[in-house]
């Protein structure tokens, strides 16, 4: 129950251990069409320009930005955490001229910010931001952002690495135009894979560069061709057959039980280990209307050792939660809620562990109460 990797169905590790067979055969062109119609549905989208790129989240992220950013391109970039900071190397390091907007960690980005910005900077090619924040567990309002970045005649892209398959992803209907994610949240795959989509005005910008695209690897115009439509796909690199098996099985998995289904299970079970969270005397880091559900930030009790609770919560529990990253670190634990992993028995186990590891270092909480608080929401 930490930030990701999340816990993986045995459905899905069952259709990795499936034979292996080459990237080439026609078996496996077919599902790879399959995957993308299914991603483009998750991604809730009819961008072409929608694949899942043999890498984890960040070379999604790269793929993104490398493609997208030329030298002396103006990018504003939004940072509340340690992912947008991610954002702002990625265009530094491909010679962009980054417009760094900050806000708090544990808020959303502030959009009369992003409006400011845009007046006192011409020519801006793009606005990119985090939808869900990793490393504190807040939401921004992605559907305004990217209406701010047309108004102003730039592309939006957007971080969903934690967001996607957990509460809603509209990309067509806000008009992301880049969009990465990563199949270990809430997913609940293996690490090691990242979906992406490109608008078709983002495609038309990687087709008009000036230059090059400085990655042979994510170059889209060469990915298209392995990844492109029906016809004869032209080789580009060998994909990672049964992660791709795993991706596929998931994804069936996701349109089983119904988008909106996993969205609104990710809710309860939230609103569950809050109340029993809040119910013991421990608060979140983010307010609730920018919470989420997925992903919760909560504050460490006064005196009580960081390193030591999540120590014991493994050790006598075999339970995993994260820490705080950056200037949250000891601050507060990051409790995922993700995918697979989020399920009444693990909400339940969760606040148990923690009652009865607190209780023993005579931490400031409330004993006897967290269980019966979490039962009456899931019994709403």
């Amino acid at each position: 129950m930490g930030p990701g990797p999340s816990d993986v169905s045995p459905r899905v590790l069952a259709a990795m251990a499936r034979p292996t067979i080459g990237h080439l055969d026609p078996e496996f062109i077919r599902m790879m069409d399959e995957v993308k119609g299914m991603l483009k549905k998750l991604f809730k989208t009819e961008n072409e320009l929608t694949l899942p790129v043999s890498a984890p989240g960040s070379a999604g992220m790269e793929a993104c930005f490398v493609n997208l950013v030329e030298p002396g391109d103006k990018v504003i970039v939004c940072q509340n955490g340690v992912f947008g900071g991610r954002m702002k190397e990625n265009v530094e390091r491909f010679g962009g001229e980054c417009i760094l907007i900050q806000d708090e960690w544990g808020t959303p980005v502030d959009v009369e910010k992003v409006k400011a910005a845009f007046a006192e900077n011409d020519n801006v090619k793009a606005l990119a931001f985090v939808h869900a924040e990793t490393s504190t567990g807040v939401r921004s309002d992605a559907k305004s952002l990217c209406q701010i970045a047309h108004d102003n005649g730039a592309l939006a892209i957007v971080d969903a690495v934690t967001s996607l398959g957990g509460i809603d992803v509209d990309v067509d209907g806000w008009g992301i135009d880049a969009i990465y994610s990563g199949t270990q949240k809430c997913l609940s795959c293996p690490p090691g894979i990242s979906p992406v989509s490109f608008s078709d005005k983002a495609v038309e910008a990687v087709k008009n560069r000036k230059t090059a695209v400085p990655s042979w690897f994510l170059d889209k115009n060469l990915v298209m061709g392995y990844w492109g439509g029906s016809g004869k796909r032209a080789y580009h690199h060998t994909a990672p057959v049964n992660s791709l098996y795993a991706l596929h099985e998931a994804l069936v998995m996701m349109e089983e039980e119904g988008l909106e289904n996993a969205w609104a299970r990710h809710q309860k079970l939230h609103n569950a280990l809050r109340a029993g969270l809040e119910a013991m005397g421990i608060g979140f880091l983010v307010n609730e209307e920018s919470r989420l559900p997925q992903l919760n930030s909560v504050l460490i009790p006064e005196g009580v050792d960081d390193a030591a609770v999540r120590t014991a919560l493994l050790q006598n529990y075999n339970l995993e939660i994260g820490a705080g990253l950056g200037n949250l670190a000891g601050k507060v634990w990051r409790i995922g809620l993700m995918g697979t992993a989020c399920t009444q028995r693990n909400v339940m186990l969760c606040l148990d562990a923690l009652e009865n590891t607190l209780a023993a270092m005579n931490a400031p909480i409330k004993t006897g109460v967290a269980a019966q608080a979490a039962a009456a929401v899931l019994a709403e």
